[in-house]
């Protein structure tokens, strides 16, 4: 009987493109834990203003939020949001094309910041502090966690565009600081109707 020989088939297994990215995918589990984050505080605050039934909020002496000048500043978040999302699709088309929607992005990302900068300073002289009352801890809580965000995410996004002009930007680098960005902006509304009211 002759011997029988079994050849093997050595090839690579063939590797299928997954649907989301390690990087998306790693963004959006973090972005998953700073929503519950958010979730908690903004029900803590709802929790305690809907025990002060019957008194005064904010409490007297405490400075008024500047609700009007804020509405301003958000529209420029939720305008930043809309042009990184016009960067995105010049970025499909042409890498390129998508530097200068990008950069205004992060301007517009960066004067919100430094608006809320200048409103703090604002509310500090007037008296609004950590400690002057719980309606203080919360806004600067509630509201600082936010700007914390927000800079780490303008950060991410000044890196992408850094990259994007040296033409090293890639399609999965710059959907994941896109993800971070969108969630800084989505987040912003239920923050701003529900502490600034």
């Amino acid at each position: 009987m002759g011997a029988s020989t079994v050849t093997l088939d050595r090839r690579e297994p063939r590797r299928s493109k997954p649907l989301i990215s390690n990087g998306v995918m790693g963004m959006l589990l973090f972005v998953f834990t700073e929503a519950m984050l958010f979730a908690g505080l903004i029900s803590a605050h709802i929790i305690f203003m809907s025990g002060q039934v019957g008194q005064l909020w904010p409490p007297p002496g405490q400075p008024r939020l500047p609700f009007a000048e804020t509405a301003v500043n958000s529209a420029a978040l939720m305008v930043s949001g809309g042009i990184l999302l016009l960067s995105h699709l010049a970025f499909r088309v042409d890498p390129r094309r998508a530097l200068i929607p990008l950069g205004m992005a992060v301007a517009l990302g960066a004067f919100f910041v430094g608006f809320q900068g200048m409103e703090w300073l604002g509310l500090l002289r007037e008296g609004l502090t950590l400690r002057s009352s719980t309606y203080g801890a919360f806004f600067y809580l509630i509201v600082g966690a936010h700007a914390l965000h927000a800079v780490a995410a303008i950060t991410c996004l000044g890196w992408a565009w850094a990259r994007l002009k040296q033409g090293v930007l890639t399609d999965t680098e710059f959907k994941t600081v896109q993800v971070f960005w969108y969630f800084v902006v989505l987040v912003w509304p239920m923050i701003y109707f529900q502490v600034y009211l």
